[in-house]
């Protein structure tokens, strides 16, 4: 004889509670905003108006479930918060930098200029080639020594060395890396040397380390099986490095090689030390002060002269050019990396 055990249905919340509960949340935190509090306590209102979801889960579904939606706006929230600087620095900088920007803010420098008027092109050529020349002294002793450590190494005491140094200069303070440029220099110019291609170099510093750990985590995740396919053909090992597993993460090298500059573009302090500011063009790296757009914002917020507005105006506009520059460039590494990434993974 057959016995048939009539399960209980599970119950669950509508489809579209958490729907409801959000709506309710945003209502709750407008309605505080909007009657005269601060908006940090109308955002507490709606945060805490969400913990009704999991409370009618608790009721309605259970404990398990109400413990997942409780976690599951726990770390909806961790990124919501995490998003409130992010969003707040760019509302800010395009709020204020925007009042800045124009023709002739881009295409004259602050020679002569005292007050109202003047613009960013002497800081703006200085960034481009300050960091150029850092990222052509970077990016082949960060390439190679990644192909040293992933394709030669073996786990030698050399490359045991050699990943410690990475590591510890990965966390060299940016102050310090432009004393070193300095010092460098001092030996060569003497004392008070201000150079472009000091800069470079103190860039360099800081940009190598990030080249290297990015280049060598993307040459290890290139499969074995091609490395062997093309020793199989009798391909030789440089080339096959150069020719099989260097197209194969050109994709993940050049997004960390990018990552790596963004790092460094803004960087004040090295800047300060070895390059200088000026108020005039230099196009020539081996010869004299060079301005960059972030010692540029610095001095102008430090000393805005009289009266402030216009060169606290200027800070805000350059900090804008900045931001837009390393936008360009995390743009320009999504670009490359669809490209040039496997078919099957675009």
């Amino acid at each position: 004889m057959s016995h048939v055990l009539d399960a209980t249905p599970t119950l669950r919340l509508p489809t579209k509670a958490a729907h409801l509960v959000v709506a309710a949340a945003l209502l709750a935190g407008v309605g505080v905003w909007l009657t005269g509090d601060s908006v940090f306590l109308g955002a507490l209102t709606a945060w805490a108006v969400c913990f009704a979801l999991p409370l009618w889960s608790l009721v309605v579904e259970g404990s398990r479930k109400a413990t997942d939606r409780l976690v599951t706006l726990l770390v909806g929230s961790a990124f919501a918060i995490a998003l409130v600087p992010l969003f707040s620095i760019l509302y800010e900088v395009l709020h204020r930098g925007t009042k800045a920007l124009g023709i002739d803010f881009l295409t004259f420098s602050m020679r002569n200029v005292v007050g109202e008027g003047g613009g960013i092109y002497h800081a703006i050529i200085g960034t481009l080639l300050i960091t150029g020349a850092a990222a052509v002294i970077s990016i082949p002793i960060g390439l190679f020594a990644a192909i040293y450590l992933v394709e030669y190494a073996d786990g030698n005491r050399l490359s045991r060395w050699l990943r410690f140094l990475v590591d510890v200069m990965t966390g060299i303070p940016s102050i310090v890396a432009g004393l070193f440029a300095y010092a460098l220099f001092v030996l060569f110019f003497g004392e008070g040397v201000r150079l472009g291609i000091g800069g470079s170099v103190a860039l360099s510093v800081l940009m190598i380390p990030v080249v290297v750990r990015s280049s060598e985590e993307m040459l290890k995740l290139v499969p074995n099986e091609l490395r062997e396919a093309s020793y199989a053909l009798g391909v030789p090992k440089w080339r096959t490095i150069a020719k099989v597993v260097l197209p194969t993460a050109l994709a993940g090298i050049v997004t960390g090689v990018t990552l790596a500059i963004a790092r460094v573009i803004g960087e004040t302090a090295p800047l300060l030390i070895i390059a200088g500011a000026t108020d005039s063009v230099n196009f020539n790296l081996f010869d004299g002060r060079m301005a960059t757009l972030p010692v540029f914002a610095y001095a102008s917020q430090r000393n805005p002269g009289i009266p402030p507005e216009f060169s606290i105006e200027r800070a805000w506009g350059s900090a804008l050019v900045l931001l837009l520059i390393v936008m360009l460039l995390n743009l320009v590494a999504r670009l490359v990396s669809y490209y040039f990434s496997p078919k099957g993974e675009r």
